[in-house]
């Protein structure tokens, strides 16, 4: 019983904790498109945490094996990567297991969101000059740049960032 009441004190501690993680998530699929495995191993362990504090953890674990299944249909497709794909199985376990629709429908309107910022930046930014010079720039420069070279040839888009915003959105709405 005491682990259980200070569990639910910890609650938001972990939310956040959740969020920062999602967060840093975003920032390493943006600079690198990939996800170590850190990330969606930590997430999940918040999550656990989390769905233990309100007495939904069995649910939530069969909302995020289900979630993880229907991704990895995706990752098969090639629409999602492989950390995309686990990182959203990891967030769904951060909001309430009858959040989860929501969260899917979250992540994918912010995943277009994403698409849709890619296709007018793509076509409105002036193409790169040659990356030589990119070693010389401080680290936020080099990641503009290199996106921007990325732009123009049409690469895969940092869902993590998806994931991320339609995350945040469903468990604080």
């Amino acid at each position: 019983m005491v682990f259980f009441e200070l569990l639910s004190r910890l609650s938001p501690f972990v939310i956040g904790a959740g969020v920062a993680l999602l967060l840093a998530a975003s920032l390493e699929d943006v600079a690198t498109r990939l996800i170590s495995n850190k990330i969606p191993l930590a997430l999940a362990c918040c999550g656990v945490l989390a769905r233990s504090s309100d007495g939904t953890l069995e649910a939530a674990l069969l909302m995020a094996c289900g979630l993880f299944f229907l991704a990895l249909l995706g990752w098969r497709a090639g629409a999602l990567g492989g950390g995309d794909v686990k990182t959203l199985a990891a967030a769904s376990l951060l909001v309430p297991p009858v959040k989860v629709p929501y969260l899917l429908f979250a992540v994918v309107l912010a995943g277009g969101g994403v698409a849709l910022l890619y296709l007018v930046l793509s076509r409105t930014l002036p193409p790169p000059s040659p990356l030589s010079a990119v070693s010389r720039r401080s680290l936020p420069r080099r990641i503009l740049r290199i996106e921007n070279w990325r732009l123009h040839r049409r690469p895969s888009l940092p869902y993590a960032t998806a994931i991320t915003i339609g995350t945040i959105f469903t468990l604080f709405r």
